[in-house]
């Protein structure tokens, strides 16, 4: 699963330096950017967040508890998940305008920046039926205990978008106004992007065939015990509406501050982009960990095993840490390197990055307390907990609104997006003290004797003393190479040169053995 993921994120990481190349950080590349993200937010709002934390639930109980092994409870399901989608689909395409202007505003100012966010959209709002698809083969495999082929189908898609980002590099000329943009550049990013999405998706279905998993639809849904699974459903659809509120509002500030300074890379692409690079550790780490876990956690809740339970927690929080702190800690010292490296080329230039690389600064630590939230409410979603998350992340993204709000008003344009990058990192870390609280409580103590809190402390010190050592090692070789081609990579190279050693050889010193457990596993 991991070995797909670090794949997966790597081509999509190539692929993302490649976007940049074409289309640069400022407002043009913020119309496709805009646009893509509302496919997989209104897939995530439709069926994602229920697919992904109720369903597999519910999926693995089917199978132990009904006479055919779960057969007719997945073919209902899947029927009733992909119904959805369709309808879903169709009418996010017929209300595609409407759908923009939640996350960009229309006026006569910006009003072909708006435009061609919609026309992007109607090419793009298709991928919510394969993204429902993708995600609802997936959880079948899943519950099966079939993990690889959900972690490594996504290469397919990032090698789709690696063809179609060089040919529009090497087809077309590139424009550097929305206004110079072509209907044929729309159409090739708009079917090359959705048709990525659809291979991703479609390439599941022989596996889950090859898992025994045979699609026949069913519209008996009345009295079969999907009620339940709906129920549940209910609190994770406000979940996700929370998180999807935040993001509209963040999403919405960003654009305003791309239309005030379109070539300044200081918007919504540079946020999206400093997210993702973000994210790659709770990703490839994380995820990786809790997709493996989550169904052997809804066993022994079923089973009546809550120390099994408290067990898995620690173990996914402490081994998940040893990668994810330092990776924080990198971010907090390398960030601006780090973004001039992967996107100061083509259409972006050393100073539109530069935004960038302040952005993964203030996101950094933030990593610490958003994965150690993500391992947490699975604890809530294995007892099909779902009210419980809502309330955390209503809580979480009621902070983050006010605090971007704070920032589009009262910091200059320039700076406004790299403070909401703060408050996104502040909003989680107030999240996962209410969590952590609420899980207490609802376990009856805590997950262990207090191995799990020693083993941040040493994991902060360690982190914290080797980004420090990183730091000054990329600044000292920075202005040794000043003016050179090669200042910003042998700046990062000399970072990371000395940031990883240092954190290998403290943790060794302070006895964190899950550090000791990931190098043995990686030799």
């Amino acid at each position: 699963m991991a070995a797909g993921t670090v794949v997966s994120r790597a081509t999509g990481l190539i692929r993302q330096v490649l976007q940049a190349a074409a289309l640069g950080t400022g407002l043009l590349a913020s119309t496709y950017n805009t646009a893509n993200t509302v496919p997989t937010s209104l897939y995530t709002l439709l069926v994602g967040g229920a697919l992904n934390a109720v369903l597999v639930p519910q999926l693995v109980r089917a199978r132990a508890t009904h006479a055919d092994g779960g057969r007719a409870y997945e073919q209902r399901l899947v029927t009733l998940v992909l119904c959805v989608l369709a309808a879903g689909t169709a009418l996010a395409v017929w209300a595609a305008p409407q759908i923009v202007g939640v996350y960009m505003r229309d006026s006569p100012a910006h009003h072909e920046a708006f435009e061609l966010t919609v026309a992007f959209a109607r090419f793009l709002l298709p991928q919510i039926f394969f993204y429902g698809l993708y995600g609802i083969f997936g959880q079948v495999l899943n519950a099966r205990e079939k993990f690889g082929a959900m972690m490594w189908s996504p290469v397919l898609n990032n090698l789709v978008l690696l063809g179609m980002f060089g040919a529009y590099l090497g087809l077309m000329a590139a424009p550097e106004r929305v206004a110079d943009v072509s209907e044929g550049q729309v159409r090739l990013l708009g079917l090359g992007t959705t048709a990525g999405v659809a291979l991703q998706a479609l390439a599941l279905i022989p596996f889950a065939r090859a898992a025994g998993f045979r699609f026949r639809p069913r519209f008996d849904w009345r009295g079969t015990g999907l009620g339940g699974g709906i129920h549940a459903a209910k609190w994770t659809l406000l979940f996700v509406l929370a998180n999807q509120a935040a993001m509209a509002v963040v999403t919405n500030f960003a654009n305003s501050a791309d239309q005030r300074l379109p070539h300044s890379g200081a918007g919504y692409t540079a946020y999206t982009y400093a997210q993702t690079i973000w994210m790659l550790p709770q990703s490839i780490v994380t995820v990786s960990l809790v997709t493996a876990l989550l169904p052997r956690m809804s066993r022994a809740v079923a089973e009546g095993r809550p120390d099994g339970l408290r067990a898995d927690l620690s173990r996914a929080l402490r081994a998940s840490g040893a990668l994810i702190v330092p990776a924080a800690f990198c971010f907090l010292a390398l960030g601006p390197w780090i973004a001039g490296l992967l996107f100061a080329h083509g259409a972006a230039d050393p100073e539109s990055a530069r935004p960038l690389g302040w952005m993964l600064q203030c996101f950094g630590l933030g990593l610490i307390p958003f994965s150690a939230q993500y391992v947490l409410l699975r604890g809530f979603y294995a007892h099909e907990d779902t009210r419980t998350p809502f309330l955390m992340a209503a809580w979480t993204a009621g902070i983050n609104i006010a605090l971007a709000t704070a920032c589009h008003l009262l910091l200059p344009v320039q700076w406004s997006v790299t403070g909401m990058a703060a408050a996104y990192s502040l909003s989680y870390a107030a999240g996962l003290a209410l969590t952590a609280r609420a899980l207490r409580r609802k376990l009856g103590g805590p997950l262990d004797d207090g191995a799990l809190r020693r083993t941040y402390t040493k994991l902060l010190a360690a982190g914290g003393t080797a980004a420090a050592l990183g730091w000054v090692a990329a600044r000292g070789c920075e202005a040794a190479t000043a003016g050179s081609a090669w200042s910003v990579p042998a700046a990062l190279a000399a970072g990371v040169a000395v940031l990883g050693p240092a954190f290998l050889l403290l943790a060794r010193l302070l006895g964190i053995p899950e550090v000791s457990g990931w190098r043995r596993r990686r030799g």
